[in-house]
């Protein structure tokens, strides 16, 4: 993502230099352990607009190499933002989701995802590289930001409005208790879903190989697939005590956002040569969308 690539606010200076002298590799060993409380610092700064008091750069460099955050990071973001489902009014929860997501993690994700569509829409495969790096908005773009917006807004309409579940009759759920039990499936699906997206950018900067220098391939070039067993671990923690008959849902949410990504990673090695901040960026807006109607029609159909 153009934005990412480019935006090294709360980092200090030396953000985005790409530096990796004294951080340590996993390709080929083991990271070296880091502080948590500067990484998961170094997670909100880079994936979020939440300020973050204290950062520094030092942040930045425990925080790529501790790809665990990224989920954690996703579940801050999830839960906030899924306060809004327990809003009386369906359509209003589903607005303020979308309004709250947006707010906490700002348009670089989305930007990303626009560059990439229009890299992907040019004709010329050698052109594709500039393309990424063009700040302007083409057709390829304005699509893929426009279907993915789309899908993410039915998503969360179908988790608000109770047009799923039922015990697998196909039927909403009525009354007050089944007003509650919407409400908070449709929470920990949001929160599923975010979570997994979030974990399909660790699986991105774990397995990818960096496509260009910038700031999205000091992630990706940073550490290795060993890194990936406890992304695993703190990603699975959402699936804990789920709402009845909602285990399924989650489930489906949880993976949607990694094989999104790894789907990903077969096609921009083809596309661009590999992983940018960009594809960072729209594996975090498509695995979103994608888990939201993983989790509808899990919840449907269980």
């Amino acid at each position: 993502m153009t934005g990412s690539d480019e935006d090294t606010e709360g980092f200090g200076d030396d953000g985005g230099d790409g530096d990796v002298e004294g951080t340590g590799d996993d390709r080929d060993g083991v990271v070296p352990p880091v502080r948590p409380i500067p990484a998961l610092r170094g997670a909100f700064t880079f994936l979020t607009r939440v300020p973050m008091p204290g950062a520094a750069p030092a942040d930045w460099h425990a925080f790529r190499r501790s790809p665990w955050t990224f989920p954690v990071v996703g579940a801050g973001v999830g839960s906030v933002a899924g306060l809004a489902f327990l809003a009386p009014s369906p359509w209003t929860a589903a607005a303020g989701y979308l309004v709250a997501l947006h707010l906490l993690t700002g348009v670089t994700h989305a930007d990303g995802l626009a560059d990439l569509g229009d890299a992907v829409a040019a004709h010329d495969p050698d052109r594709r590289l500039a393309v990424l790096k063009d700040a302007d908005l083409g057709v390829g773009g304005a699509l893929a930001l426009g279907v993915t917006l789309l899908a993410t807004t039915l998503g969360a309409l179908a988790l608000a409005t109770g047009l799923v579940g039922g015990g697998g009759t196909g039927g909403g759920v009525s009354g007050a208790g089944g007003s509650v039990l919407v409400g908070t499936v449709a929470f920990r699906v949001v929160l599923a879903a975010e979570v997994g997206a979030k974990a399909g950018m660790a699986l991105l900067a774990c397995l990818g190989t960096p496509a260009h220098e910038g700031l999205g391939s000091a992630v990706v070039g940073e550490v290795g697939p060993r890194s990936l067993v406890p992304v695993a671990v703190a990603s699975v923690l959402v699936l804990l005590v789920p709402p009845p008959g909602a285990f399924p849902a989650l489930a489906a949410a949880l993976l949607a956002g990694p094989v999104v990504s790894l789907v990903l990673l077969a096609r921009v090695r083809s596309w661009l040569g590999g992983v940018s901040g960009d594809v960072l960026g729209a594996a975090n807006e498509l695995g979103r969308a994608v888990a939201l109607h993983a989790g509808v029609v899990a919840w449907t159909i269980a």
